[in-house]
């Protein structure tokens, strides 16, 4: 994770549950939270606040890779009074809410990945008959970044 700026990462379904894994690396608990998945990790993410923390909601990863369910819902109990204790700010936000960066966004995201400022960590996958392996290879965590299926 180093190559992408990170201190350390909590990965699922690695060795020990989200909780010890985020006791181990952010001991103190954590500030801020950028969350993609939902569900557990969300209500570690609140376990570990502090007082003041900020998690911002970009998606809900956990609906779409549920063995049940249709994956246009991510549910996750939350402990709404470590949320009033702490002071926790919760935010969700969609791509959508700002549609006239996403130009900009397109253009600095390629200066900053040609200019080596930024990596794009994927794996490309040949053939399209490799396409149910490659989903499970995804939904498992064995591909860092981006799983991207060529023709």
């Amino acid at each position: 994770m180093t190559e992408l700026g990170y201190d350390a990462a909590v990965i699922r379904d690695a060795e020990g549950s989200l909780d010890e894994q985020l006791a181990r690396v952010a001991p103190a608990g954590i500030d801020v939270c950028l969350d993609t998945v939902g569900g557990d990790q969300l209500r570690t993410a609140v376990a570990a606040a502090r007082e003041g923390a900020r998690i911002l909601v970009l998606g809900a990863l956990s609906g779409q890779l549920a063995p049940s369910g249709t994956g246009r819902t991510a549910p996750v109990t939350l402990d709404s009074f470590q949320i009033l204790l702490k002071k926790i700010t919760l935010r969700g936000y969609r791509a959508d809410d700002d549609p006239d960066v996403r130009e900009d966004w397109t253009k600095l995201f390629a200066q900053w990945l040609s200019a080596g400022q930024i990596t794009f960590p994927h794996a490309r996958i040949p053939g399209i008959a490799n396409a149910p392996q490659a989903l499970l290879d995804a939904m498992h965590g064995r591909h860092l970044g981006m799983t991207i299926l060529e023709p």
